[in-house]
């Protein structure tokens, strides 16, 4: 849940904004409600941080319920900028009611992760505060203005600065990230190759080697039953036959030739067929054309060991497998009406050495993929597997 909490986060800046508005806005509400000043118009005040604080609660709605667009931490920030322009003009004085506003500029954009524009807009707003008070002492000599504005002033410049700092120390730091996810991306794909060449390797040496002397052997034993009707011979002959049967499906799994010749989709085809031998399943098949994208054998991998799962332990009579691209992403989904599990037992699986769906758990989200796994005991199971970014398909 923490994690969860984290990614969101960081993933979008201008959600933390949106959220960290609505109490700054009611705090300038209980200092409105507070501050005796004569010179001002509390009416309008008051109208003017409703409209602001309605806006507000709308695009934390909006921000909340889907995909920010790019052009929302610029929005945003313009409001946040015309709304404290506004209230100054409106304030008659009791700019000092505002003060907190004054923060929440810096503190917004060096959420976006831009050292230089929190920079500008922290001295910025700053330079406005005093310039503000300048004015109105300027205009009513009653007003003055007192000491304590050039200390506001000196903290907004301090907090201005102070969220420059913190926004460069974490550019960097999202930027050491970003190169070691990068390294650990590269270090994980050298591994699935190497480990594809290994299998690809054995695969041909046992077809090449072991297999080719079943099948020789098989054949001179059949032209040695031909001239002697021993019932030995055919079971000998049998059990060659079943010996080369399962030399030739470990030879597949090693290294599957449709995959690597005709790409994902008849591959995933070519699984479907033989878990639809090993029982009475109904299988409900969506499958799109994807072609042959650079994760098929991570895909290819997961198709393998959702099917074996289900054939083991699920109990299951209905199997629903689809796979489509989703903008730059291939998503294969695998689900069942069998018995299901609860899905906090998968790192119980994984310590007691059970790690093959532990195992694609930690590949694809090393890769920048993700494997979701949605299931309750009783109701089944659908497990939604995402891919790497893929090229655009041509």
């Amino acid at each position: 849940m923490l994690d969860r909490i984290a990614s969101f986060f960081a993933e979008e800046p201008v959600r933390v904004s949106a959220v960290l508005r609505l109490p700054l806005l009611a705090l300038i509400g209980v200092l409105v409600a507070i501050w005796e000043v004569d010179h001002w118009l509390p009416g309008l005040y008051a109208a003017v941080l409703g409209v602001w604080a309605v806006a507000a609660v709308l695009w934390l709605v909006a921000v909340l319920r889907g995909p920010v667009p790019w052009w929302g931490g610029w929005a945003s920030t313009g409001v946040d900028v015309l709304m404290i322009l506004v209230l100054c003009l409106v304030s008659g004085g009791a700019t000092a009611a505002l003060l907190p506003v004054f923060f929440l500029l810096p503190i917004a954009v060096a959420f976006q992760d831009r050292p230089l524009l929190t920079a500008l807009l922290g001295i910025g707003t700053a330079t406005a505060y005093l310039g503000a008070w300048v004015v109105y002492s300027k205009r009513d000599d009653t007003v003055g203005l007192p000491n304590v504005v050039y200390t506001h002033f000196g903290f907004l410049l301090w907090g201005s600065l102070a969220m420059t700092a913190l926004c460069v120390v974490l550019v960097r730091r999202q930027a050491r990230v970003a190169k070691l996810q990068a390294v650990r991306r590269q270090l994980v794909s050298e591994a699935m190759q190497a480990d594809e060449r290994h299998n690809r390797e054995v695969a041909e040496n046992l077809h090449d080697g072991p297999l080719q002397t079943l099948l020789a052997a098989r054949l001179d034993l059949d032209e040695l039953q031909e001239n002697n009707g021993d019932p030995a011979l055919e079971a000998v002959r049998d059990a060659l036959q079943q010996t080369a049967a399962a030399l030739r499906s470990t030879v597949t799994q090693l290294h599957p030739q449709v995959l690597a010749q005709l790409g994902l989709t008849p591959a995933v085809r070519e699984l479907l067929r033989q878990f639809e031998s090993r029982g009475h399943y109904e299988i409900e098949v969506d499958l799109d054309d994807v072609g042959k994208p650079e994760s098929q054998q991570l895909l290819y991998r997961a198709a393998r060991e959702l099917l074996a799962n289900i054939h083991k332990h699920a109990d299951a009579t209905t199997v629903r497998v689809g796979l489509a691209r989703r903008g730059d992403r291939v998503v294969l989904t695998v689900s069942d009406d069998g018995k299901g599990f609860a899905p906090a037992i998968v790192e119980q699986y994984v310590a007691d050495g059970h790690i093959g769906l532990g195992s694609l758990l930690a590949r694809f989200d090393a890769m920048g993929g993700s494997l979701q796994v949605n299931s309750a005991e009783g109701y089944g199971t659908q497990v939604t597997v995402t891919s790497p970014p893929e090229p655009r398909a041509d």
